[in-house]
Parts: structure tokens; C-alpha cells; sequence
């Protein structure tokens, strides 16, 4: 019987030289969801982080492949062809052939993508300006030279 007792107690664990709070996997993940909260909540327009992603680096550099597009984004190739298959459903983009090389097809804005992209480019910058809130104007620079370092 006191053999179960025994059993029962629970066990103090070790001291662990890993503390999950203090890893920068961890912050980050943390940070990011914050980022994402503050982002769907003021986009103004439904738009998932990536579709975003994938409209403004179109209105920034005009019409490429949707291979280059998803380097450019940071995307995986079926991330990449999800996102512009819903965003051509929507009727944000369209493909087409390449004029230099008949096989590759290339992604563009249609004119409502590009009046879209324009109108969403301040409440993105908004969401930035409030994800960094917390930081003073040098730490923000600091941290996105340091994020930058990281890639």
C-alpha cells in the first residue's frame, strides 16, 4: 500500500538546462501569432497571410512564373500553386503563356488584383507599424536587421 501511495506523488523534475520560454523557435512562434491575430483582424479584406504575400510581391515586381513567385514568397511549390489557384478563383490573377519560353506559364494581377493590392498596401503597413508597437524606432531597425541576418 505504500509502495502505491509512493507511486502516485508526482516526481520533481530535474532541473533542465532547456527552458522552452527562453528559444527562439518558441518567441517567434509566438510573436508570429500575434503578428497573424493583428492581421486577420485588420487586413480589411479576406486574404490569408500568404495570398497577401503572393498579390503585393506581384504588384511590387510584375508578372513571373509561378515558380519564381513562390522563391520570391518564401513558398513551397504546392503552397505556392494552392495560393494562386484561389487567388485566380477570385479573379485576383491570371496565368499566361511566356512570351520567351512557350512551356513556363506566367502569373499576373488582373486589373481588380492590382486595385486590390493597392488598396490593402496601407492596412499591411499598418499592421506592421503595430506588430513592432512595442519597439522604440532603433530596436525595430535592430530587430529587422537581425531577422534579416537570420534568413
Amino acid at each position: 500500500m505504500a509502495r502505491s501511495v509512493a507511486a502516485k506523488k508526482s516526481v520533481k523534475p530535474a532541473k533542465s538546462s532547456y527552458v522552452l520560454d527562453e528559444q527562439v523557435g518558441f518567441i517567434l512562434r509566438q510573436v508570429w501569432q500575434r503578428h497573424s491575430s493583428i492581421f486577420s483582424r485588420d487586413i480589411g479584406t479576406n486574404l490569408t497571410p500568404t495570398q497577401w504575400a503572393a498579390l503585393s510581391k506581384l504588384a511590387e515586381t510584375g508578372p513571373c512564373s509561378q515558380n519564381q513567385l513562390g522563391r520570391l514568397t518564401a513558398m513551397d511549390v504546392a503552397t505556392i500553386k494552392g495560393v494562386i489557384d484561389r487567388l485566380t478563383a477570385r479573379g485576383l490573377t491570371e496565368t499566361s503563356q511566356d512570351p520567351e519560353d512557350g512551356r513556363r506559364l506566367l502569373v499576373s494581377l488582373t486589373r481588380a488584383g492590382q486595385q486590390l493590392a493597392e488598396k490593402v498596401a496601407p492596412s499591411a503597413l499598418a499592421i506592421t507599424r503595430e506588430t513592432l508597437a512595442p519597439l522604440d524606432a532603433r530596436e525595430r531597425e535592430m530587430l529587422m536587421a537581425l531577422l534579416n541576418k537570420l534568413r
